[in-house]
């Protein structure tokens, strides 16, 4: 059985004798991008710079337009890299559940380029067409990145969808003996394998997984070994998603030398080429308790343990160099790092900035969700709520059905709502009370399935109804940030605004005077930005490494 290393055989990853271990780079072929992506944006902020890939000799075509920012480089520097003297960037990618979304940027925050890609419909529907339009879109989105900046890129992150995950096989991989370092764990000396050799094929057993996906024919297992109230408890957590392949190809023989990878473990290994390394933030869903640092021993006594990923780093940790074929491909440094990601809802919190203990970020898309720092950790399955670390402190979360959706239901598109938004006195309490979900059941901060939706009685102006159900959501908000306390998380003090629910101000002073706190909208919240930070922590963390 692979062994599991501790926090202190995950630093040898990149630090050795005091100096950074370049990890071998070994250059399989990348896989052939056979699939379409269509763009999802199709405009240029500035004209004059247009992305193609290398070795072509024309320009992009309108089909892959990506969006930049009509500014020259601000002077910049620090450590991190900048190989070809320009300034530093670090790019994040985000992969969501429509598109990939890139964000370049330096170390004061700037940003150089970004752009977007929608995945190509899944050949024949299956779950392996899935896989070829995220690879497709990685690597369309590489060639997107104006080819200037592309040798000034010092490292590179991405997240992925919480719970969504592959099971490949590494049977072909091989292993460098110098990525063996021995570690403690449960006070038995192991050996680790820190970073797994590239595979020559990498073939897909299983997967992918998506994230909305539910197994609950595993969730009877999964629940006999769990504590009560934990975060796999659920019939769409990774561990179910495992426990059901197990169950049904692996026991009899079909795991071999399959490993379980995250959908950013993954697109971060078609750079890297290195097996089994994962972070605790899209581990945590899989059963990786991130206060102890390690898979717990209920876990680890399971026959499918084996198939974890053996390496679990912090986020934005560095991993290895670029490939050798993607960087003289695509232009990049040699000294351009890849770095362990984290789950798009972390990176959008990222992106947000909210620092500190009672700073929180709530996300108004088509549900309502929130997030809070804490200095305590709270998790409790039956409202959805668990908590991912975050450096020094935790990020407790949860979601409501409410949001969005029941408003577009109601209302139609964002020009009526914003139109009869403005007919609203935001400062007068609306005494409508309404529950507003757009079909039947509850998760947070009610764990009610058969919850129905409460949309009476309705007013006839339909402004003083928006009202309503703008304040009925806002209560909901307030009720969620309640239920977080009530658990042990710190109290709420300030709360920034993701979403498309953001840009409503009518709304947002409503929320500000149903929450009792600031509330104001997040400078930045795409989680594309959030990744591109944990590059610039990754660049920070190998110069550290280097300097020591």
């Amino acid at each position: 059985m692979v062994p599991y290393p501790s926090s202190s055989g995950r630093r040898a990853v990149f630090s050795v004798t005091g100096r950074l271990l370049l990890l071998h780079r070994i250059a399989p072929m990348v896989p052939a991008l056979a699939l379409s992506v269509e763009p999802l944006a199709r405009r240029h902020h500035h004209p004059a710079i247009r992305g193609f890939r290398r070795g072509q000799g024309h320009a992009a075509t309108l089909s892959a337009r990506i969006t930049m920012l009509s500014r020259q480089d601000p002077p910049g520097g620090g450590g991190g890299g900048g190989a070809a003297g320009g300034t530093p960037l670090y790019l994040g990618i985000d992969f969501g559940t429509s598109g990939a979304r890139y964000s370049l940027i330096d170390r004061k925050g700037a940003v150089h380029s970004e752009g977007k890609r929608a995945y190509s419909p899944p050949v024949g529907g299956g779950g392996a067409g899935w896989a070829s339009s995220w690879r497709a879109a990685l690597f369309q989105l590489l060639g997107d990145i104006p080819p200037a900046h592309r040798p000034s890129i010092s490292s590179i992150s991405i997240d992925g969808t919480s719970a969504t995950a592959l099971i490949v096989d590494r049977s072909s991989s091989r292993t460098d003996p110098s990525m063996i370092h021995p570690h403690r764990c449960d006070d038995d000396l192991f050996f680790s394998l820190s970073a797994r050799g590239c595979s020559e094929t990498g073939e897909l057993l299983a997967g992918p997984f998506l994230y909305n996906e539910s197994f609950p024919d595993a969730l009877p297992a999964v629940e006999a070994v769990a504590p009560a109230n934990h975060t796999v408890c659920s019939a769409s957590s990774t561990l179910c998603k495992l426990v059901s392949w197990w169950n049904t190809a692996g026991a009899g023989g079909g795991a071999g030398s399959a490993v379980l990878m995250h959908q950013s473990d993954w697109l971060l290994w078609l750079l890297h080429g290195r097996y089994g390394v994962s972070d605790y933030n899209n581990a945590l869903k899989v059963g990786y308790d991130p206060a102890a640092d390690a898979y717990p021993s209920w876990l680890m006594a399971q026959p499918y343990s084996r198939l974890l990923p053996p390496s679990v780093m912090v986020p934005g940790a560095p991993i290895a160099a670029v490939r050798d074929d993607v960087r003289s491909q695509y232009g990049l440094s040699e000294e351009c790092v890849v770095c362990t990601g984290t789950t798009d809802s972390i990176a959008a919190f990222l992106a947000a900035r909210a620092a500190g203990p009672g700073r929180a970020v709530t996300s108004l898309g088509s549900t309502l969700a929130v997030k809070l720092v804490s200095e305590a950790r709270v998790d409790d399955a039956r409202f959805g709520v668990y908590s991912h670390r975050l450096d020094g402190a935790w990020l407790v979360g949860g979601a409501s059905n409410a949001g969005g959706a029941v408003l577009r239901q109601l209302f139609g598109d964002d020009r009526r709502l914003a139109a009869l938004s403005r007919g609203i006195d935001p400062a007068a309490a609306s005494p409508l009370d309404y529950y507003p979900l757009p079909r039947k059941g509850e998760r947070f901060p009610v764990a009610d399935l058969d919850m129905a939706p409460r949309l009476e009685p309705r007013p006839e102006s339909d402004a003083e109804f928006l009202h309503g159900i703008l304040e009925s959501i806002a209560r909901i908000e307030a009720k969620g940030y309640s239920l977080l306390r009530e658990l042990g998380a710190t109290a709420v003090e300030e709360v920034l605004t993701a979403g498309g629910g953001a840009q409503n101000e009518t709304w947002t002073a409503i929320r500000e005077r149903v929450l009792g706190v600031p509330v104001r909208k997040a400078e930045q919240t795409e989680a594309a930005y959030g990744a591109a930070l944990l590059a610039l922590k990754g660049a920070d963390r190998r110069a550290g490494a280097m300097a020591s």
